[in-house]
C-alpha cells in the first residue's frame, strides 16, 4: 500500500516513553504470567453508583442525541462554580471562568497552543506529566525544565530560573498533588509562584488532577484559593481521579477568563464539546455529596501505609508519597530506573514504571501507582522480597 509521510510536526512530537512498557507487560500476560501492574495510572475501581444513573437516565433523553453547545451546558459550568464555592471558598464566574473539557489532558494540551508562539519558552517540571511535552512540542514552543528534587520537597526552586529564561517564558506547568512524586503544595509555594510569574508576565496552568487525595489530614489546597492566582493563572481539574471517571472524558479549566476565551475558541474548531448526558453525569458528581471522594482518598491512603510498610519491611527504604495515589521510591544501587523495571517485570511479574519515563530527573526513581487491592500489593512486596535485592 502506498505510504505518505507525516507532517513535520507529528514525527517531532516526543516518544510515548510508556507504549514500550505497556508492550511487555501485556506480552507478559499473555505468555500466562500473573503480572501486579503498580506502573498504570488508571484507576481501579468503579464510578459511584448515583453517577452511573444520573448517565443512564440521561442517555435516555433525545435532548441529549442532538450536538450540545460547543462550549458546553451552563448547567455544568454552574455547577462547577458552586463545587468551587462550596469546597475551596473561590468564587468563579461560569460563563466566562469556566471551560468544559474533554478530560483533563486536553486542556493541558491545548493551552500552550493558545498562549505560546514558535520559540517562546515553556516552563515545565521536571519529573512531570508527558503530556505537558506534547502540547509544547505541538506549538513549536521551547520547553526549560524546572527540576523536582526530593530534597526541595518536589517543589521547583524559581531562583534557579535564569533571567533570560524568565523573561521569554509565556507558560508554566505545576501540578500537586504531584504525578509521579505524590508530592503536595501549600499556599506559600503559591504565593512564590504567583509573585514570580507576575514579575515575567508568565501564565501558571495548575494541574488539579488529584486535588481530592491527600493523606495524613491533609486537604491538598487549590491554586486558585491564593491571591491573585486568577489574574495570572487557571486550573486543570478532572472529574477521572476523584469520582473515578477516567472513560467518561469530561473535565474543566477554571480561571482567567481571557486565557478561558482562549482556550474555548480553540476548542470550537477542535470538538463539539461533551455528550449530553456525560455533562448530566458531571454535574451530579460534583452537585452531591463529596463524601464518595472522601471515602476514596482514605481507600489509596490505607493502600499506601500498606505499600510502605511492606516495603520497608523487606528492606527498602521508601518515602511515604503525601498525596496522589502514586509512590516515588529510590532504585537499588547497582540499577537504572529502567534496568530495575525491567527486572522486576521479568524475575517477579511486578510492574513499576521507570522514572525516566517522566523526565531526566527521574532517573533513579520508579513510580508506584497505589491502584491494586491491599492483598495485591502485599503479595507484589512478597515477590520483590524473594530477589533478595534489600
Amino acid at each position: 500500500m502506498k505510504k505518505f509521510e507525516k507532517s513535520v510536526r507529528l514525527t517531532e512530537l516526543p516518544d510515548q516513553f510508556f507504549a514500550s512498557l505497556a508492550k511487555k507487560v501485556t506480552k507478559r500476560v499473555a505468555e500466562g504470567h500473573d503480572v501486579i501492574n503498580l506502573g498504570q495510572g488508571n484507576p481501579d475501581l468503579p464510578t459511584p453508583i448515583h453517577i452511573v444513573e444520573r448517565l443512564q437516565r440521561a442517555a435516555e433523553n433525545p435532548l441529549n442525541h442532538k450536538y450540545s453547545p460547543f462550549r458546553g451546558m451552563d448547567y455544568l459550568k454552574e455547577a462547577v462554580a458552586r463545587f468551587y464555592h462550596r469546597e475551596y471558598g473561590v468564587e468563579i464566574d461560569p460563563f466566562s471562568e469556566v471551560s468544559v473539557l474533554l478530560g483533563g489532558k486536553a486542556g493541558l494540551v491545548e493551552l500552550p497552543q493558545c498562549l505560546a508562539n514558535p520559540g517562546d519558552i515553556v516552563l515545565v517540571p521536571d519529573p512531570g506529566y508527558p503530556d505537558y511535552w506534547s502540547g509544547v512540542s505541538l506549538a513549536e514552543a521551547v520547553m526549560h525544565k524546572m527540576p523536582l528534587l526530593e530534597e526541595n520537597d518536589f517543589k521547583p526552586d524559581f531562583s534557579k530560573i535564569p533571567e533570560d529564561i524568565a523573561e521569554r517564558a509565556k507558560l508554566m506547568f505545576l501540578n500537586y498533588p504531584n504525578n509521579p512524586t505524590g508530592g503536595i503544595a501549600d499556599e506559600t509555594f503559591f504565593k512564590e509562584a504567583i509573585e514570580f510569574a507576575d514579575k515575567y508576565d508568565i501564565f501558571i496552568v495548575h494541574d488539579f488532577a488529584y486535588g481530592s487525595i491527600g493523606f495524613d489530614g491533609i486537604r491538598p489546597p487549590s491554586f486558585l484559593q491564593s491571591k491573585r492566582s486568577i489574574d495570572n493563572g487557571l486550573e486543570i481539574y478532572t472529574l477521572s481521579k476523584t469520582f473515578n471517571m477516567a472513560g467518561w472524558r469530561i473535565g474543566f479549566a477554571v480561571g482567567n477568563s481571557s486565557v478561558i476565551e482562549s482556550l474555548n475558541l480553540l476548542q470550537d474548531h477542535l470538538h463539539v464539546s461533551v455528550f449530553g448526558a456525560v455533562q448530566e453525569a458531571a454535574e451530579e458528581a460534583l452537585s452531591s455529596s463529596y463524601k464518595a471522594a472522601l471515602e476514596l482518598s482514605d481507600t489509596y491512603e490505607s493502600r499506601r501505609n500498606v505499600l510502605v510498610q511492606e516495603l520497608r519491611a523487606i528492606g527498602w527504604n521508601v518515602q511515604a508519597p503525601k498525596g496522589s495515589f502514586f509512590a516515588w521510591f529510590k532504585v537499588p544501587e547497582g540499577f537504572t530506573s529502567s534496568s530495575f523495571s525491567d527486572y522486576l517485570l521479568e524475575q517477579a511479574n511486578v510492574v513499576m514504571a521507570p522514572g525516566i519515563g517522566f523526565g531526566e530527573y527521574g532517573e533513579g526513581y520508579v513510580r508506584v501507582g497505589m491502584l491494586a487491592t491491599e492483598d495485591r500489593i502485599r503479595e507484589a512486596a512478597l515477590r520483590i522480597k524473594k530477589l533478595n535485592l534489600f
